[in-house]
């Protein structure tokens, strides 16, 4: 089909605002009828109704409108088209944005080499001095800034101004840009006549950048009464108006705007300031300059429209701090007209991009918040990525003005290299094969994978790295290749950090690859034969070499020569910090104390630990790391069974904090990969059936490694078997433990918070339980388990007022613990405050708990939280004008009601705390039930959600407590042995961090530590029941800080 003569145009897909052609039907009619010169012979349009264009005047003209391209040997867009769109043996033309290999358009570069398919890419397309041929830089400068004047209306008006700018409509809503063009002309004419107010005057617009993106923006400014200054003169500017404010004339208006393009010497300076400004020397060593945008510039601007090209290896235009600081300090930056759409780019706050039809968002630096609105404080900030679109009609015939100049070529070839040298070098991909110019893609598709693979900061990584930045004729001349070929064939390895590709056959490229090798000899001998290639004979200045310093990943990290073992922790929840935190000191230069008491020194001297935390986002995986310099975040979604595959394979063991229904697939690819996994989840019959998987792969899947379930085993069993083997029975076992908030946070009628959804929390609430009491069994329905809750006093620490409510089935735990035929009690309880069992009870009898729909709910009219009360009490009213008196008023008539109701007994205590926590629940208030919310048990848990949730300086609290009644032979007395755990919430490197998140995590960390060390050799499923664990576990636990208390009596 190549070279048929035919051609295509598909129809746009990829965003409802695209508009724009590559060619309109005036280019079209132009090459079917201006002569065989072009060798067009027929031109198919799939049918578009939102097109620039209509279809009939494509028909018009001779087109044919058809979805079928088949027939087409030259297939032509503006965006990329979905992947189903591409035909085997054709021709495409559009912009790929594949030639860097950037990772989201791979599929679509996969699929062009899959159909044997040729790609032309418009934007390396160039002319021999270097610029692109086809390009929409001044559409997107001139809508961008058409966009960005329109809202500055609106947010100028919120401020408290009215100005001209608020009657100018966004670009899209002209038929043309002459229109456009227009309206802004009379913006400008009403600026001239009326003025504008003097308190947001001088109006500064800064412009960067002097490419076509910056001109079309300056286009569009031109069109206003306007002067132009240098930034030199910003501060005179500022400073007279600071003095017509201080001379009484405030109130005078002025009549034109302020224009100030920048260059990057206004944007940077040497660090040394003695040097002169050379940028030369900045393009190439950026690191030699600091940022001072900041400083000269931003400081007078009204509005910044960015259009200039960024690296990442240069300083920042303008930092979130930076902004924070310029507003502390009354600068009258207003908002960022950001064409570029750059996203966390020069301008870091710019973190998304923004639509068409919702051009703008607000940035607030003081609370780093992002709001929809143009209302409040901080700027506003355009970066819409499609800008040109909006001016299609004019975008299209300038665009195809220049693409009918090539049509006829790239339609009429079969062979590339007949092609003109600007045509050929635009062509990526041809016959099923990337062609020579670029071949580079594969192994920088290859170098971004490996940097992703857990490899790269795990136990395969190459130890010695450096950096290295190359520029030259790194693609034309083929010297990329022959790099990597040098890094390869020396056995090391590469990753590509920054590439810039050079687009004209005089223009030169840029890379920064971090270079690998496991010794530091290899990595030099490979620096040393890069510089060898540098300035080969024949040829000057053709490739630039620069290196870093060489860096020692196990010395930076403070491991030495120690071997590096790799965890996967799966979950960024609040258990896992400490989890991390523990597994990365291990192998540290500095010797961690609480290591030297138990027996895993010689481990921590020879190893150390990588870890690596997963979380579907990223961010949550983040906050975990952020200052561990030894762990690291990546996002994982462990439904992507691929990915999952990849990362258990590249590590030693795995830590699921997942819930249990992810553990069993977890489970499976550890089985078969051979990869222990340590679970704080109870073991569930699915997990159970996965033993002798496990056996025969070798592993050990070590699961209840929390605190309940987990340290509530180890300290149970080591009791039970220290009896055992004394030739002692255990009558009795009774085992309490809870997490409730430390006395100076139990601030409220319950005496409970929440530290994650309570919903969790209630429906436990609702279980119900069996134990056996003095050998006989005693089952608690779910109705009435709060009602049997029982007071419960800590002989070491009778100022806990706590209550004990039963929890579930006890007497499993009984075969579990070797102690079924001996003992006549066992229980296992939950710790609450007393009276939480009572207040509970009282708001499940009146129905707070129920999940069924409620009527009141579904209505369209939403009732409110008093209303909704009302309906679950029935109707009552207090009549008082006073608040204080009517809440006083109200809590008596709601004790009054509960009593009356039966749901609380005559004597009315627990009628008063129940009414006390209704109140400080806020059903009392008159605010109205969300819309989220059809169930009184979705309106219960919002309210405890928002009520009872722990502040930032509140501390939570764990208490375990088993007491062992043990009979001994040959008369000697029963004992009674207690074993008490008392932890609270502590802060560590300035993070606060829960009594519970520690009492889970840390067990977790240690069961992966023990598999580590080699301290557990059992295979197959396990609890921490058998010594080999419980015993160095609680050992570790102790030298780590957990207070353990043990008495007997």
């Amino acid at each position: 089909m190549l070279g048929n003569g035919v051609i295509g145009i598909l129809s746009e897909s990829t965003n409802k605002w695209e508009r724009r052609v590559p060619l309109t039907p005036a280019h079209c009619a132009r090459l079917l009828h201006g002569g065989n010169n072009n060798n067009v012979t027929r031109i198919i349009v799939q049918p578009s109704t939102k097109r620039i264009h209509h279809d009939a005047l494509y028909q018009d003209v001779g087109c044919d409108i058809s979805q079928d391209l088949s027939d087409c040997g030259l297939i032509l867009g503006i965006k990329q088209p979905k992947l189903d769109m591409i035909l085997p043996d054709r021709a495409y033309a559009f912009f790929s944005h594949t030639h860097k290999a950037q990772k989201e358009n791979m599929p679509l570069l996969d699929k062009i080499l899959a159909e044997r398919a040729s790609l032309f890419d418009y934007e390396l397309i160039v002319g021999d001095e270097g610029k692109r041929l086809l390009a929409f830089g001044k559409f997107a400068g001139r809508a961008g800034l058409v966009d960005f004047l329109s809202g500055l209306g609106r947010r100028y008006l919120s401020l408290g101004y009215s100005t001209p700018f608020l009657s100018l409509g966004s670009s899209y809503m002209y038929p043309s840009l002459a229109a456009a063009k227009a309206a802004v002309v009379s913006v400008g004419e009403e600026i001239a006549t009326t003025g504008l107010p003097s308190e947001i005057c001088p109006l500064v617009f800064v412009f960067t950048g002097s490419g076509n993106v910056s001109l079309g923006a300056q286009e569009i400014f031109r069109l206003l009464p306007h002067t132009f200054v240098d930034s030199s003169r910003l501060p005179e500017l500022s400073d007279m108006a600071g003095h017509l404010s201080q001379s009484g004339q405030a109130s005078r208006r002025a009549f034109q705007v302020y224009g100030c393009v920048v260059t990057s010497e206004d944007m940077v300076e040497r660090s040394e300031p003695i040097e002169v400004f050379d940028k030369v020397d900045y393009y190439a060593h950026p690191e030699r300059y600091r940022p001072i945008f900041h400083e000269k510039v931003a400081p007078y601007a009204s509005v910044i429209v960015n259009c200039m090209y960024w690296e990442r290896r240069y300083p920042r235009l303008l930092s979130s701090k930076q902004l924070e600081d310029l507003l502390h300090k009354g600068c009258p930056l207003v908002g960022i007209c950001d064409i570029t759409c750059d996203i966390g780019g020069s301008i870091e706050f710019v973190n998304r991009t923004t639509s068409i039809d919702s051009p703008l968002f607000r940035y607030d630096p003081a609370g780093d918040s992002y709001h929809e609105d143009v209302d409040g404080n901080g700027v506003i900030c355009l970066a819409v990525d499609i800008l040109p679109t909006e001016f299609a009609k004019e975008a299209s015939q300038h665009f195809g003005d220049v693409l009918s100049d090539f049509i006829g070529n790239l339609a009429s070839t079969k062979d590339i290299e007949d092609l003109p040298l600007h045509l050929r070098r635009a062509c990526i991909a041809h016959g099923g094969a990337l062609t020579n110019l670029y071949e580079y893609i594969p192994r920088m598709r290859n170098s971004e994978e490996v940097s992703e693979n857990v490899a790269n900061f795990g136990s395969n990584r190459k130890r010695y790295t450096m950096l290295v930045s190359i520029s030259g004729h790194l693609f034309d001349q083929f010297l990329i290749n022959e790099a990597l070929d040098i890094i390869e064939a020396a056995g090391g390895s590469f990753h590509l950090v920054k590439c810039q590709v050079g687009q004209c056959t005089d223009s030169t490229s840029y890379s920064e690859l971090e270079v690998g090798a496991d010794t530091n000899v290899v990595l030099e001998k490979i620096v040393d034969t890069l510089t060898s290639i540098t300035n080969p004979k024949g040829k000057e200045n053709s490739f630039a070499l620069k290196v870093g310093k060489v860096k020692d990943s196990c010395v930076e990290l403070g491991y030495g020569s120690k071997r590096r073992n790799v965890v996967l922790i799966l979950g960024a929840g609040r258990v896992c910090q400490p989890a991390v935190e523990l597994l990365a000191s291990i192998g540290r230069n500095t010797p961690l104390e609480w290591t030297k008491s138990c027996n895993i020194e010689e481990f921590q001297e020879q190893n150390c630990v990588q870890v690596v935390v997963a979380s579907l986002f990223l961010k949550d995986a983040e906050e975990i790391t952020e200052g561990i310099p030894d762990a690291t975040a990546i996002q994982l979604d462990v439904m992507d069974h691929d990915s999952l595959y990849k990362y258990i394979a590249q590590v030693d063991i795995v830590i699921s904090l997942l819930p249990p229904s992810f553990h069993c697939t977890i489970a499976n690819l550890c089985i078969e990969l051979k990869k222990h996994l340590v679970t704080a989840s109870y073991i569930n019959d699915t997990m159970c059936k996965l033993h002798d998987a496990a056996k025969d792969s070798g592993i050990t899947i070590l699961g209840e490694m929390g605190l309940d379930p987990g340290i509530d085993h180890m300290m149970a069993m080591s009791m039970i078997n220290q009896a055992h083997a004394q030739g002692g029975k255990v009558r009795s076992f009774v085992s309490n433990c809870g997490g409730i908030p430390s006395p100076a946070a139990a601030n409220n009628p319950l005496a409970y918070k929440f530290s994650w959804n309570p919903a969790g929390a209630i429906r436990a609430g609702q279980n119900p339980a069996t134990y056996r009491q003095d050998g006989k069994t005693v089952h608690v329905d779910g109705e009435d388990l709060y009602s049997s809750a029982t007071n419960f006093r800590l002989h070491d620490f009778p100022a806990f007022a706590l209550e004990v409510l039963p929890n579930r089935n006890s007497l499993i735990y009984a075969d579990l613990y070797g102690i079924e035929n001996e003992a006549l009690t066992v229980f296992r309880g939950t710790l609450r405050y007393e009276g939480f069992g009572e207040i509970m009870g009282s708001l499940a009898r009146l129905g707070f708990f129920n999940s069924e729909v409620c009527s009141i709910l579904t209505n369209k009219e939403r009732p409110t939280y008093r209303r909704f009360l009302y309906e679950l009490l029935g109707e009552f009213e207090s009549s008082s004008n006073n608040k204080d008196d009517e809440f006083v008023k109200a809590d008596k008539l709601i004790t009054d009601r509960l009593i009356g109701l039966g749901i609380c007994k005559e004597d009315g205590v627990a009628a008063t705390r129940t009414a006390k926590a209704i109140m400080f629940l806020g059903f009392y208030d008159q605010t109205e039930v969300p819309s989220s919310c059809q169930s009184a048990f979705d309106v219960t848990c919002l309210r405890m959600e928002e009520r009872l949730a722990y502040t930032s300086k509140e501390q939570d609290m764990v208490v375990l407590h088993h007491e062992v009644v043990i009979d001994f032979p040959k008369g000697r007395p029963t004992e009674n042995h207690e074993a008490t755990l008392l932890e609270f919430g502590r802060t560590h490197n300035g993070k606060e961090i829960s009594a519970m998140a520690l009492t889970v995590g840390i067990p977790v960390a240690i069961g992966a530590l023990l598999l580590l060390a080699k301290k557990i050799k059992s295979t197959g499923v396990l609890r921490p029941i058998d010594p080999e664990v419980y015993e160095p576990a609680l050992e570790i636990l102790r030298a780590y800080g957990f207070n353990i208390m043990e008495k007997i009596h």
